[in-house]
């Protein structure tokens, strides 16, 4: 067994390029972070493995439903489809320094968006984003410490995301102790695209040029082994917002006008948002067979918002290639100071939003994933690069359902296969 220095040591290679978990720009008003498109995570890279490159391609295919639409002031249909194929490559340039990308793209389709120009089937209802995420990590001389530094963007019909980053990682002598920072910087430009009904002149495409955003990620993870089957990590993520943190075509319908074509505004947000994660990870080897992942995450920011998370992953080792592990996750919020739903917002409030992110809500999230991943691999086949052969590593497949108490659901079907190639 790998002692859980190494893992988290391991993972750090994979920082650079893994913030492919968020991708782009974080969502600016989604706090549990699930209900989102997301892809499988790639397992970490070995430091040991000097000689190999090592390939994932990921892909996953969401779908969800819900009746209380942000585009149409927090009623109507939110159903969305997303597939997202991605590809991670880790290629090691010599024995302590790795080069890594991470690209692909996501396709939605959007029967809410579409209701930007109340006409279905419009360009609204469906958009593709590319995204290209590149890092360089090295190993130090003293073998503990690895520092990384990397770099992407991604672009979609009506946005555009520039990031920066750069991460530190130090172990201790024995092995037990382990301390890693990591900053992110995301710069970012918006088409403002107002509903149809709110745009000058009534038919003009967009609303009313451009506008930015920025958002500083501060992450900190202190990692221990308190004995030989209990391991824990503390975490936090502080995150720093500026510019645009509405959505222009959402919309919001007021009490004392009703909800009649056109008595709708944009909705308006705050343009500073500041949040506070802290969470707790431990991980206890139950047997040599079974092991037990819990975690919880407390959030506060500047909106109003205060929420729990807890999670728990049970790994079973059917066999000493196979493994099943059934998860589930609850999380819970607190509502925005902002929010309020369909016709219970005033004309006089200075920030309104009926965007259900911003809700208080619960929600559920649960499902099963299976790895396969035998000693030598699945199989092994010639590559078009010098004839070279590749072998395939591990298949991961995993399925969740999550549902809200405010009647959306989702489901999530994603699949990592990992291949190396010398």
């Amino acid at each position: 067994m790998r002692s859980f220095s190494s893992v988290v040591l391991t993972s750090t290679l994979l920082l650079l390029p893994a913030f492919v978990w968020a991708q782009a720009t974080p969502t600016p008003n989604r706090v549990d972070g699930y209900g989102a498109p997301a892809t499988t995570v790639p397992s970490p890279s070995n430091p040991s493995n000097h000689g190999e490159t090592e390939v994932n391609i990921l892909t996953s295919y969401y779908e969800q439903d819900g009746n209380h639409s942000a585009v149409e002031g927090g009623q109507g249909t939110q159903h969305l489809t997303d597939l997202t194929p991605t590809i991670i490559l880790n290629v090691p340039l010599d024995s302590v320094t790795r080069v890594s990308a991470n690209f692909g793209m996501d396709y939605y389709a959007s029967a809410s968006t579409d209701r930007i120009d109340q006409v279905l089937s419009s360009p609204s209802s469906s958009d593709t984003r590319f995204h290209l995420d590149l890092g360089l990590s090295r190993q130090l001389a003293d073998k503990r410490t690895i520092v990384g530094v990397g770099g992407g963007f991604s672009k979609e019909y009506d946005y555009s995301s520039v990031n920066v980053t750069a991460s530190w990682a130090h172990a201790s002598k024995d092995g037990n102790r382990e301390l890693s920072i990591a900053g992110q910087a995301f710069f970012d430009k918006a088409t403002l695209i107002l509903p149809v009904e709110l745009r000058y002149g009534g038919g003009q495409e967009h609303g009313s040029g451009f506008d930015t955003r920025q958002s500083y990620n501060l992450n900190i993870v202190y990692a221990q082994v308190l004995t030989q089957r209990l391991q824990a990590a503390v975490s936090t993520e502080l995150v720093a917002q500026r510019g645009l943190l509405s959505t222009p075509f959402q919309r919001v319908y007021f009490r004392e006008t009703g909800g009649a074509f056109g008595t709708a505004k944009a909705e308006v947000l705050p343009r500073q948002r500041y949040k506070f994660p802290v969470g707790l990870r431990l991980t206890y080897y139950a047997t040599d067979l079974v092991q037990v992942r819990g975690y919880y995450r407390f959030y506060n920011d500047n909106f109003g918002i205060t929420a729990h998370t807890f999670e728990l992953e049970t790994p079973v080792k059917v066999t000493p290639f196979f493994v099943l592990y059934p998860f589930y996750r609850y999380h819970t919020q607190t509502a925005a100071d902002y929010f309020a739903p369909y016709l219970q917002h005033s004309t006089t409030d200075a920030y309104f939003t009926s965007d259900y992110d911003l809700a208080a809500f619960s929600a559920h999230k649960m499902g099963l994933g299976l790895r396969y991943s035998p000693v030598y691999g699945i199989g092994r086949f010639k590559t078009p690069f010098k004839g070279r052969v590749a072998q395939f590593k591990a298949l991961d497949v995993r399925y969740a359902y999550y549902r809200q108490d405010t009647g959306l659901t989702a489901n999530l079907i994603s699949a990592d296969l990992s291949f190396t190639m010398p």
